[in-house]
């Protein structure tokens, strides 16, 4: 299996030196009561970026034990290797550009105050500072912030040049397996929704901080799915401090997967909160059509789903011809309209005009209890089969673009 390249910038601080996590115990509520939800418990604490980047794993270790205090348990090489059977393929979960992860078991007596739970293992492929950066990220972001909608860091490992993370584990895979896997089972509208609902929980989590997180990496096989398929957000190897004070954006240079970076951000490397809105927008539109965000098996008008879906996004009549066919007519007509009229507004070109996470969780759970179903309503031709036959699509590349 090739692994993409995933160039890497400064994941957490703009100017080599700096401090990678500014306070954020200032949260402060917005005007929507889910803003004031979501900024209740956001702070951090600070944490030189630049001084971790090149200390030896004990010095490491120490630097996290003091500042992230006892949110996180640090694990032994040889007990990760224990739990996962000297990373078996057998318990392979899966793998990427940041390496494998791998399925555990912990007990209660492994720690004091640690649950028995399945867990995710993930041995990062460390290539230089790159990889170690990525891993530094996860365990600064994931180490402090807490939400329900994002996954739990158990603990990590920090041993000579192995890198490790341990999570969650989360039971029903990612939302790009559902989705696009042939032999998956379809997802129902109702579930449909309700990942899209976490997810943008997540988002606006980290968003409505007074200095906000951009997630940077949002996609399909970001989303995991717990057991009864609420959404969390995975992977922060990517994420990045929002601008401050009178700055706009932050200037970078542009990482992230082909077919969900704002095209705003692929040109300058600007990045914005506003960039996370529009791959939020890009699989709300997976999450309509069942289609990839780019797919060069279908014919050429059809290959990037925003150019192809448009023209079809502002009329329940044209949207029919676009709904996954694995719905088989099984959801809202009018709730399906204004996923599709919310899809358009996040992938705008103008990122002003996309609207903030917090307004997307209202308009989104505004439609959870709509029966208008397409089949029933004459939207749907009745004779149309539900289920389609598999295509095979090549895995997204990453970005290699640099600004």
């Amino acid at each position: 299996m090739t692994k993409p390249w995933r160039p890497f910038t400064a994941t957490c601080c703009s100017v080599e030196g700096q401090t990678v996590l500014g306070n954020l115990s200032r949260c402060r509520p917005t005007r929507s009561e889910f803003s004031k939800k979501v900024s209740e418990g956001s702070s951090f604490r600070r944490l030189s970026f630049s001084d971790l980047s090149s200390c030896p794993s004990i010095r490491i270790n120490e630097e996290f034990s003091h500042s992230l205090g006892s949110g996180l348990y640090v694990f032994q090489l040889s007990e990760l290797r224990a739990i996962t059977q000297n990373f078996s393929s057998n318990f392979l979960l899966g793998e990427g550009g940041f390496g494998t992860v791998h399925k555990g078991y912990v007990d209660d007596k492994m720690r004091l105050g640690l649950k028995a739970q399945a867990v995710a293992v993930k041995l990062l492929d460390i290539e230089g500072l790159q990889g170690h950066r990525e891993w530094l990220a996860e365990v600064i972001f994931l180490g402090q912030l807490r939400h329900q909608h994002l996954v739990k860091l158990i603990g990590y490992c920090c041993e000579e040049e192995e890198r490790l993370l341990v999570y969650e584990f989360m039971p029903r895979g990612s939302l790009e397996n559902h989705l696009f896997r042939r032999i998956s089972i379809s997802l129902p509208w109702a579930t449909r929704l309700k990942i899209a609902i976490g997810a943008a929980k997540g988002l606006a989590f980290l968003h409505e901080a007074e200095t906000p997180v951009i997630y940077r990496d949002f996609k399909a096989s970001n989303v995991l799915l717990d057991s009864d398929f609420t959404a969390k957000l995975s992977d922060f190897g990517l994420a990045k401090m929002g601008p401050e004070g009178e700055d706009t954006h932050v200037t970078t240079r542009v990482m992230g997967t082909h077919g969900y970076a704002a095209p705003e951000y692929v040109m300058t490397g600007h990045l914005t909160t506003k960039s996370d809105v529009y791959s939020f927008g890009i699989v709300l539109l997976e999450l309509l059509t069942g289609r990839r965000s780019m797919d060069k098996t279908k014919p050429k008008n059809q290959q990037n789903l925003v150019d192809w879906t448009k023209p079809y996004l502002t009329s329940s009549r044209k949207l029919r011809f676009i709904m996954d066919p694995k719905l088989g007519g099984q959801y809202s007509v009018k709730g399906a309209k204004e996923v599709a009229g919310l899809a358009l507004r996040c992938v705008s070109s103008n990122p002003k005009d996309r609207p903030r996470m917090s307004a997307v969780v209202e308009t989104l759970e505004g439609l959870q209890h709509l029966k208008d179903m397409a089949i029933t309503s004459g939207v749907w031709p009745a004779n149309q089969r539900s289920g389609r036959k598999g295509v095979s699509v090549k895995p997204s590349r990453e970005i290699k673009a640099s600004a």
